[in-house]
């Protein structure tokens, strides 16, 4: 049988699963409280694969560990690590449980509703929807780059018509079911990433380019040492390590996974499973990306020609191997799945958040339920247009990442994460670290969009420089935070009311007991007001 049957055929079965899948899920999501949260009850493995999913899709794959391993040699196994370690394990530990907690007391449903209760805020709340909606959506359109450039290497297709195809596909996934339809299909799309991941270390490391684990880690070391990193390599390379893994504690779209673990064990556990998968799909990922060197002396370019790209460097490392063919089909596969995966926990986050705490809360206080459900449907296909017509700009897979994680994390990790443990912040001191986050996280876009010669001495082209303005934005905010929260209340400021209920333990409600753990989508789960 031909190879590119065997790789269809592969491909085909994938996508007819996911179909089913969402075909079965549409008669549980007729309403918003079903399309945003389907069965309520998630347990560690749930919980745990649906979070690794979400983290990791294409874009790591194919933009980070090619751009990484291309950069920076041996060393682009760092982010890997660091993913597993602090974006996996440590947020686990940290926020898992404070979050479930938190969430389930208030009956929170969605970040902008955190910074609503928690602030007493509702300009606060409109400014998340905003951001989330927005800054998103760069992100969304990286998953679909990083996807379209390995298969039209691999398979030969025009990445427009790619780029079509996938976001069609995505499209009947989330609208059709849902959130149910993805949290089904993400165990399946976990443990497909897992074997996936595993073959094709073996595959690459006994491939004639590295030619066994040894002689592969004497030989990227030797290229690694003739790179000659400097200091400014160096502070690039931890720029990308701690904005890749402390960025996450700042995204909607992950920070929901905690909102409806069953309970403190499932959490437990779902510590445990998050960090093992982390460690497997990303120490894997970038592990083969900084293998790149043995593959190519210059960057290789697109199929249809023009200059040397990083996003080309991982599917012509695949083409090159000399991979059995079913291997290849899993690879895609194991590809799709984890973008379609994070695809959907973004589309999702983006437009079910738009439509409950804005265009319900807004602008239409008594749409009823089925009609919000409408709503988010509608903007989810929105939403996936806007990211195909994003995707095809002429800007790098890492950038456009950067770009969203920079100004989502800038703008919310510090105050959410000082929320969760210090009834000290206060209004004034939220808004300091927010906007300050934002506006610190912002020059790359802005110069990517309309300055693009703009340079910092010795860092380069500010367009460029996506993860170090990232990492500032997330040390500044939290400085913010800390700093006008203690200058407001020594002021007697308006915003530096406390709010001690918020950390006040509550009665159980029926929508706060554990057989009715929600499981939601950076989302709704019912109607609220106000």
């Amino acid at each position: 049988m031909p190879k590119e049957t065997v790789i269809w055929l592969t491909i085909g079965v994938y996508i007819v699963f996911m179909l089913v899948i969402g075909l079965i899920s549409t008669r549980s999501s007729k309403s918003i409280t079903d399309f945003t949260v389907g069965g309520r009850n998630a347990g560690a493995w749930v919980s745990a694969l649906s979070y690794g999913t979400a983290y990791f899709s294409a874009v790591m794959f194919i933009g980070y560990a090619g751009s990484t391993g291309w950069k920076y040699g041996i060393w682009g196994v760092l982010p890997g690590i660091g993913n597993a370690i602090f974006g996996s394990l440590l947020a686990w530990l940290v926020l898992a449980r404070r979050t479930r907690e938190t969430t389930r007391r208030h009956k929170i449903k969605s970040m902008p509703q955190f910074f609503a209760k928690r602030f007493e805020s509702t300009a606060m709340k409109r400014f998340a929807v905003a951001v989330i909606f927005i800054f998103l959506l760069p992100y969304s359109a990286s998953v679909y780059k990083g996807l379209t450039s390995v298969c039209a290497v691999l398979l030969g297709i025009d990445e427009r018509v790619c780029m079509v195809v996938i976001a069609v596909a995505a499209a009947l996934i989330v609208i059709l079911g849902g959130y149910v339809a993805t949290l089904k299909a993400d165990f399946v799309q976990g443990i497909v990433m897992l074997f996936g991941v595993s073959a094709l270390i073996v595959a690459i490391v006994r491939c004639r380019q590295v030619g066994g684990l040894q002689t592969g880690l004497e030989a990227i070391t030797a290229k690694t040492a003739d790179l000659n990193l400097g200091v400014k390599d160096h502070i690039g390379l931890w720029a990308t390590v701690l904005m890749t893994s402390f960025g996450t504690w700042g995204l909607p779209q992950m920070i929901h996974k905690y909102y409806g673990i069953r309970d403190d064990h499932e959490v437990r556990r779902g510590t445990v499973i998050s960090t093992l998968f982390a460690l497997v799909i990303a120490g894997g990922g970038y592990f083969i990306g900084s293998l790149s060197r043995l593959f190519f002396s210059e960057l290789p370019s697109p199929p249809a020609g023009g200059a040397g790209h990083p996003d080309y460097l991982i599917p012509n490392m695949l083409a090159q191997a000399d991979l059995p063919t079913i291997l290849v089909g899993v690879v895609l596969v194991l590809l799709i799945s984890a973008s379609v995966s994070t695809l959907a926990s973004i589309t999702i986050t983006a437009s079910s958040t738009l439509t409950m705490d804005f265009i319900q809360d807004r602008l239409f206080p008594g749409m009823d339920k089925r009609r919000a459900a409408l709503v988010t449907k509608a903007l989810c296909a929105a939403f996936v247009l806007l990211s195909y017509l994003i995707a095809n700009s002429n800007t790098p897979i890492l950038d456009m990442m950067s770009y969203s994680w920079g100004i989502l994390s800038g703008s919310f990790l510090a105050p959410y994460l000082i929320s969760l443990y210090w009834k000290g912040i206060n209004r004034a001191g939220a808004w300091a670290g927010m906007l300050g986050g934002f506006f610190v996280a912002l020059p790359p876009v802005v110069c990517k969009l309309f300055l693009p010669s703009v340079s910092l001495p010795f860092f380069g082209a500010v367009k460029d420089l996506g993860p170090h303005f990232a990492c500032l934005a997330m040390v500044l905010s939290v400085a913010l935070c800390l700093v006008f929260s203690r200058i407001a209340s020594a002021g007697r400021w308006k915003g530096s009311a406390p709010n001690p209920a918020f950390y006040e333990e509550a009665a159980p409600t029926e929508e706060a007991a554990p057989a009715e753990a929600t499981v939601p989508a950076e989302a709704v789960a019912e109607t609220v007001k106000g």
